[in-house]
């Protein structure tokens, strides 16, 4: 995520970003997936959709918002990619850097600020039903992949 936050504004780092960025990547793909398990659609480390711009789901949704299209442009530009939807969402099964500045920005979409560190059902409300938005969300497993990224970062802190 490091070499993602270069690519940003330094006001989008914090430990309550790689908090969430963590919990969902792990959340969506272990971190370890980078295209959705049973040939699905979603691609990345945080398992974007392409979605359309009607529905302004997915790439489509970062693209299009005031609050990160622009930025966007600038990490497409430092990545190597054209700016459009469909070379973005190509882009993110093989540009872990890509893909963690598109969730980064999908984060930034939010009207509400990043939850509280230790807020699990505050990241959970943001991840399931105001950013993300999975089809077939799991609750249950939440709680553990929050718990471990809340730890991760603290470690990190200490170190």
């Amino acid at each position: 995520m490091a070499k993602a936050y270069a690519l940003l504004p330094p006001k989008m780092r914090s430990d309550r970003a790689d908090v969430m960025l963590l919990a969902i990547g792990l959340q969506e793909s272990r971190l370890r997936y980078r295209a959705q398990l049973g040939g699905g659609p979603a691609r990345g480390l945080w398992q974007f959709e392409r979605g359309t711009r009607a529905s302004r789901g997915g790439v489509w949704g970062v693209y299009l918002h005031a609050a990160s299209r622009d930025h966007l442009r600038d990490l497409c530009e430092a990545r190597g990619v054209e700016y459009a939807p469909d070379p973005i969402y190509r882009t993110l099964e093989r540009d872990d850097v890509l893909a963690a500045g598109v969730a980064r920005l999908l984060l930034w979409t939010d009207a509400k600020a990043l939850p509280e560190l230790g807020d699990w059902a505050e990241a959970w409300d943001l991840y399931a039903r105001r950013a993300w938005r999975p089809g077939k969300p799991h609750p249950d497993t939440w709680g553990g992949f929050y718990a471990e990224a809340l730890g991760t970062v603290a470690e990190a802190r200490c170190a």
